[in-house]
């Protein structure tokens, strides 16, 4: 007879005593418990540090601009007058670009304000039944819109997570709302690899500022790739399954009633600083003794005139590309703007409503307003005094062909703490990585996918693209970062095996 078939009671010797089930159960549940609240706790003193440490990011625009001046002064032949002027003579070198990044923001947020995608996003916000299932919706969600548009990717990452806390609540649920923010977050983890890259638009456009550095790069040899869709793949399937491990039980959550209870009742609204209501601009004054609309009114409130633009647009849009044959060929910073504002434009129906959008979408666009010329400067003293080809040099000396893209996304994530924004980082470097790349024999579409994933690796550290979302939510940067940073943590030996062994 098996020892496994005997009866307890024919066995000699002293008994052990096992633990029960509801004892193990409840001694895994502590773990869990204790686990999450070190998260928590790690989150809460990194947010501490970065709000008594970090400046904000147009201060780290000045600051990298003193240190390139000085590096220019003591590296290079340029003294302190000609680094001036090569600093000016690069200021405005990145206006087109600004604008281009400006319009990304707001087409994408007005496409994510839309009625229709809200409708679909509350239908899909009932279907979680745990905080592990919740968590792990609302990042896949986000991650599927942020790799598609990073813009939109943002807000329905931030509309998703309260819709979804609200539908848990609405059922008698709670679902642990920093969680849920932090997982709409994500988007911003998977976007460069997707076609609103900034990189990989700036480089596929024609004439682009380092066009006669490694030349016009259609997406087709960026993020149109195996190397770059696998990437993709790798970071969707690793974040998911954390996040689903990061949600507390139920008993252990504190859902958006605690957090924000004014939006179990009202329409998410954008907050100041301060976490009041943003101001809205007073109706229009009139004259009129009557309320009969006047021809501008109905040409404003047409929905006529919308979709005939839009319509028009459209024609372009796919003309365009059928002409090229193929979107990797043709699409570049300029047709994927004009084919969101073709769609933001036909989704709310009026010129009016898409109007009101974008005006409130343009107030997040004011950094990088502000910013992109100081960045164009610190481009300036950089390559007209030499300094580019120093650093150049410095790669060259410790990169290979196989572990330069390594090297560009630690680079890439190391620039994105001092420079949150993924055009002006590759505004002030992408001559010299994509000069290295070439010096290398690397394609230069290769270090533009190794390069943003360094980007959006340490977007999971930098909380200055959340600012939209945490205006939405009502949350503030130390409830979600620790759990961003946990996912920053999961996915460096991710980046790291796949930009080392994907085939390209």
């Amino acid at each position: 007879m098996s020892r496994l078939l005997v009866p307890p009671e024919s066995f000699s010797g002293p008994r052990v005593a096992l633990p029960s089930p509801v004892d193990f159960c409840s001694r895994r549940r502590t773990r869990g418990v204790v686990a999450r609240n070190r998260v928590q706790t790690i989150g809460q003193r990194m947010a501490d540090w970065s709000e008594k440490w970090i400046p904000s990011p147009f201060l780290f625009a000045i600051v990298l601009t003193l240190v390139a001046y000085v590096a220019a002064i003591a590296l290079t032949p340029d003294g302190p007058y000609q680094n001036v002027l090569n600093w000016y003579q690069g200021f405005w070198d990145l206006l087109t670009f600004a604008m281009q990044m400006v319009l990304i923001l707001v087409s994408g947020y007005a496409v994510a304000d839309s009625d229709l995608v809200s409708s679909y996003l509350n239908r899909l916000a009932s279907i979680p039944d745990t905080n592990a299932g919740a968590a792990a919706l609302v990042g896949a969600v986000a991650m599927l819109f942020g790799y598609l548009h990073w813009g939109i990717g943002l807000i329905v990452g931030a509309i998703f997570a309260i819709f979804v806390a609200r539908a848990g609540h609405a059922r008698g649920k709670t679902f642990h709302y920093p969680v849920l923010c932090a997982a709409g977050y994500t988007s911003q983890v998977i976007w460069h690899a997707g076609p609103s890259t900034s990189a990989g638009l700036l480089s596929a456009t024609e004439g682009h500022v380092f066009e006669d550095v490694y030349g016009v790069v259609p997406l087709g040899e960026s993020v149109f790739t195996v190397y770059a869709a696998g990437l993709a793949v790798a970071v969707f399937l690793t974040v998911v399954p954390t996040l689903y491990y990061l949600a507390p039980d139920e008993e252990d959550a504190v859902g958006i009633a605690e957090y924000a209870p004014s939006l179990l009742d009202e329409t998410p609204e954008a907050t100041d600083a301060d976490g009041d209501p943003e101001p809205q601009a007073a109706p229009a004054v009139t004259d009129r003794a009557d309320d009969r609309p006047m021809p501008a009114d109905r040409l404003n409130e047409s929905s006529a005139v919308a979709y005939l633009i839009a319509a028009g647009m459209g024609v372009y849009v796919v003309t365009h590309f059928l002409r090229a044959g193929g979107i990797g060929e043709a699409l570049d910073l300029n047709v994927f703007n004009f084919t969101f504002i073709a769609l933001g434009l036909a989704l709310h129906g009026t010129p009016q409503a898409y109007m009101e959008t974008i005006r409130d979408a343009t107030e997040g666009a004011a950094g990088i307003v502000l910013q992109f010329p100081f960045y164009a400067g610190i481009l300036g003293i950089i390559s007209n005094s030499g300094l580019s080809d120093l650093i150049s040099e410095a790669l060259l000396s410790v990169a290979t062909p196989e572990t330069f893209p390594v090297i560009a996304w630690l680079l890439g994530g190391v620039m994105n703490l001092f420079v949150p924004s993924g055009g002006g980082e590759w505004g002030i470097i992408g001559g010299v990585v994509g000069g290295t790349a070439v010096e290398l024999g690397v394609p230069p579409g290769k270090a533009i996918v190794a390069y943003g994933a360094g980007d959006m690796w340490t977007n999971m550290f930098q909380p200055f693209w959340a600012i939209p979302l945490l205006g939405l939510t009502r949350v503030r940067a130390r409830d979600i970062l620790g759990y961003t940073m946990i996912v920053m943590v999961v996915l460096t030996p991710v980046f790291a095996l796949a930009l080392y062994f994907l085939p390209y």
